[in-house]
């Protein structure tokens, strides 16, 4: 890889005198609004017929090389009116621009994978800019996604975010493909985003577009729900200094944390373009606050998602197991303690199982989300149509990760970097993602193995300073002097917990820090530095075939899993995993542009299943000027992620393996047959295992899109999907061992899913808009026994107001979200359990200084502070009210 990117470079360095000749003359001007006469930036300017162009700096000025004159001009801007002209000779221009209503004019890429009006788009798709983004009352630019229609977010921690479309949510997606500036933003070991973890700063997005459904045609598997594409600005469009400051309060009640918590979130841009063919820029954001917490003790009794939600707690239980309680996931049958502790005596015919006693999340998780980012860029235009672009993102911190268990991915590091060559018709990049676990552990192992280092359950060589001796000693003792069951078990457990160090103490913290330093199985903590390495290319051939648009490209792409055995059967050496890809993508218009039809197609092989092949069709109908019906058939499918490939882990009670054939040798089912568990009882044959397959998804679409006088839009849809060979997980228990598992398997029976959205917006005048959405995902067809997963709300519903500047200076703005849906059930590996309706109101106002393009805002997110989780054993989300101060974001 590295000796490629050499020669590349090499040959640019050879190539580079002949490709300049020809920029000797230049055509300048300087653009402004007619009727503010304030100079305008970031303005595209464009020779005609061509994609060579440049953009106005701050001042609204711009130099653009030309061969020779005259030369058509064509210039264009968000909230302007395109202008053509001509440009004569070399002096300069003073342009106007006057103001337009841009609803529905939006450019996107992630439709069709070349620029298309989002109003002509034939999916659906959700965007967002960086205008709104500073507009909005949401505390960072990832969590505006939550108000776009059928999209959700997962919340497990303050930093860990996860968007998901069309259901099956989950913290951390494996069926969405998140891509920024090109590069797959996936952590290689995770196999799936970490939400704005890793990428662009606040500053330095430019839009967010979201393909909600089926998108494995044109970006590659694991596009099943949907895809997202977050772009960042460009130095040669964007130039200048920007700095944002923002600090907050959170968890004002107490009800978390003993005291009210700070937020605060620091970021910077700078960029400048030193001529028309060389511009950096560079980026840091610094956040950090008080984690929200999980708290849910509900008694959860089973393994994962086949468990079930009970009665009791830690005093009425004495095998009791909390939802969000770590350790407390050691169970024993007390019988053979009571048999020895007291011979002769009549032992109850039934188990007598008894838990350890747990820690609350808060004792040992660090309370402090982190997350540091810096990114930088260089970009440089060889020719008019080619630019060469270094570019890497960098992130270092403290999150939380709900998967199986509640995972601390303490000082984890992801960073990426990329070098691409971007052509008017073509583009080759080529990027690497290093991940780095850090002292990442899991809270229930860490726990468990805290447990017995401040004292062991069971210890042959000191039975008597051993928890269960003591604990079944005392027991004996209360119910000799005629205590009930229940409270001797209570004084059973307050006996033999006496002596042990409490939270926070030096001893405690001594032991604590010593096991989750410890790598796995010794330990907590996880040994994972993964790679992932991957150079995609494409062709427009648009220029050379007039008759039809074609597209065609492909990709490469290798996994480096390097985890010491602590979370991949990796313990000979890194497992290697290779990918290879094609697509290619024809559209038309037809009846004098009446019509687009388009097709797409893409194969993949990856080393573990056979090749896949997915089409796409669509088909955008303008049955009046911006007035659209799309129709698509969309497919999609997965391959088990890599965790669901290699994971061997150890979560407490069971042990988490993979799909493939090694997990029959590992098992050593030829000898020891293990039986598939079903409501906690095994089935009495032995279990029969199958090919593990990729997961598919085929899905129909119709929708609507119109704009009515430019200031009215409406867009609706109605989908129809069917998943087959539904990757999930299977229970096994193994007698003769009393081993209990869960290994990924493919669902026998076929998933239907349907769904509808419906969104307005209304631009009253140019400073106020309103926006109303609502929809709704439903699965159906599902197996009794099967569990999908789905974790979707029937019904969401999101409305908003925002205003750009009220008065005669236009300088105070206020912005105002409302965001609301319904119970429903959440399926997970750790636990199942309801989850309940809820509502939350954003809100916020501002005051802008536009000489300093600076704006202060006040705000605040879920501002009633009614707490609620988005995911059963996810921590409970309160209000966070905060104050900023951005300059240079206007």
């Amino acid at each position: 890889m590295k000796k490629n990117l050499l020669k590349v470079l090499l040959a640019l360095c050879l190539t580079l005198p002949a490709a300049l000749k020809g920029w000797t003359q230049y055509v300048r001007g300087k653009v402004f609004n007619q009727y503010g006469n304030e100079a305008l930036s970031n303005v595209t300017v464009l020779i005609k017929g061509t994609t060579t162009g440049t953009y106005t700096n701050n001042r609204g000025e711009f130099r653009l090389p030309v061969s020779g004159f005259p030369v058509s001009l064509i210039l264009s801007s968000i909230g302007y009116d395109s202008i053509s002209l001509e440009a004569i000779d070399t002096v300069p221009l003073r342009i106007e621009m006057v103001p337009q209503h841009s609803m529905g004019h939006e450019v996107i890429i992630s439709a069709t994978r070349q620029p298309t009006r989002i109003l002509e788009s034939p999916v659906s798709i959700e965007r967002y800019g960086s205008a709104q983004i500073v507009q909005s009352p949401a505390f960072s630019y990832y969590d505006i996604a939550a108000f776009q229609k059928g999209v959700d977010i997962t919340t497990s921690s303050l930093t860990f975010k996860t968007i998901s479309t069309r259901g099956f949510n989950y913290s951390g997606s494996p069926r969405v493909n998140q891509i920024v500036d090109g590069m797959d933003n996936q952590a290689p070991a995770l196999n799936f985003f970490v939400g704005s973890f890793t990428g662009p700063t606040d500053l330095d997005v430019d839009n967010v577009e979201i393909l909600p459904g089926a998108s494995s045609a044109l970006f590659g598997p694991g596009g099943m729900n949907g895809t997202i594409l977050i772009t960042s600005k460009d130095p040669f469009a964007h130039q200048g200094i920007s700095f944002q400051a923002r600090s907050g309060v959170m968890q004002v009640d107490k009800k978390q944390r003993e005291k009210i918590s700070l937020i605060s979130d620091y970021s910077f841009r700078i960029a400048k373009a030193f001529n028309d063919r060389f511009a950096f820029k560079i980026g840091g954001q610094f956040i950090k606050g008080e984690d929200w917490l999980a708290v849910d003790r509900t008694n959860y009794e089973g393994v994962g998602a086949t468990g079930r939600v009970k009665s009791g707690d830690r005093n009425s239980d004495p095998n009791y197991n909390g939802v969000n309680i770590y350790g407390d996931e050691t169970s024993v049958d007390i019988r053979p303690f009571l048999a020895a502790l007291n011979p002769g005596g009549v032992l109850p015919p039934e188990a007598v199982m008894v838990s350890r006693t747990g820690f609350e999340e808060k004792s040992l998780i660090d309370p402090q989300a982190k997350n540091t980012r810096m990114s930088g860029a260089l970009h440089y235009r060889i020719t008019p149509a080619l630019e060469a672009i270094v570019l890497g993102n960098w992130s270092k911190g403290n999150t939380v990760y709900t998967s199986n268990n509640r995972y601390a991915l303490k000082e984890i590091m992801i960073s990426q970097y990329k070098f691409e060559l971007k052509h008017r018709n073509w583009f080759i990049r080529s990027f690497t993602t290093q991940e780095d676990a850090g002292e990442a552990y899991t809270a229930n192992i860490t726990g468990q193995y805290l447990n017995e280092a401040l004292k062991p359950s069971y210890d042959p060589a000191n039975p008597m300073q051993s928890w269960y001796p003591q604990y079944t000693g005392a027991y004996l003792q209360a119910r000799a002097n005629n205590l009930g069951d229940r409270e001797a078990h209570q004084a059973a457990r307050a006996f033999a917990d006496r002596d042990l160090a409490s939270p926070g103490s030096a001893q405690f913290v001594q032991a604590f820090d010593a096991i989750r330093k410890t790598p796995i199985p010794a330990g907590g903590l996880f040994k994972e530095k993964s790679q992932l390495w991957m150079t995609e290319l494409q062709y427009n051939f648009t220029h050379l075939v007039k008759f039809v648009d074609v597209i065609v490209g492909g990709n490469w792409k290798k996994y480096i899993l390097d985890s010491d055995g602590t979370l991949f059967i990796d313990t000979a050496g890194p497992i290697t995993i290779q990918e290879i890809g094609a697509y290619a993508q024809i559209s038309k218009d037809m009846l004098n542009k009446r019509l687009n039809l388009s097709a797409s197609g893409r194969w993949d092989k990856n080393d573990d299943f056979k090749p896949r092949f997915t089409p796409r069709f669509t088909a955008l109908i303008r049955v009046a000027k911006n007035n659209n019906i799309r129709f698509s058939y969309q497919t999609a499918y997965r391959f088990a992620s890599t965790q669901g490939k290699y994971i061997r882990l150890n979560v407490g009670g069971y042990t988490l393996l993979g799909g493939l054939p090694w997990i029959q040798d590992y098992m050593e089912v030829s000898k020891h047959p293990v039986h598939e568990l079903v409501g906690g009882v095994p089935k009495p044959k032995p279990y029969v295992f199958t090919e593990l397959k990729p997961e598919s998804n085929q899905s129909f679409e119709i929708g609507y899109k119109a704009l009515w006088n430019d200031v009215f839009m409406f867009d609706a849809y109605a989908y129809w999907g069917q998943y087959k060979d539904f990757l999930g997980r299977t229970t096994l228990y193994q007698p003769s061992k009393g081993l209990t598992y869960s290994i990924v398997t493919n669902g026998q029976d076929k998933v239907k899913v349907y769904g509808f959205g419906l969104g307005m917006q209304y631009k009253l005048n140019e400073a106020n808009s309103l926006s109303l959405n609502a929809y709704s995902d439903e699965i159906g067809d599902v197996a009794e026994g099967f569990i999908p997963y789905f974790n979707t709300p029937n019904y969401r519903l999101n409305a908003g107001y925002i205003n750009t500047g009220v008065g005669k200076a236009k300088k105070i703005g206020f912005g105002l979200t409302l965001h609301w849906q319904d119970a429903f059930f959440w399926e997970g590996e750790m636990a199942s359990g309801p989850v309940n309706a809820f509502s939350t109101i954003d809100a916020q106002i501002s005051y802008k200084f536009p000489a300093l393009k600076s704006l202060i805002k006040l705000g605040g997110t879920n501002i009633t502070n009614h707490y609620y989780r988005s995911g059963f054993g996810n921590p409970a989300i309160g209000a966070v009210y905060y104050i900023s101060l951005g300059f240079g974001i206007l």
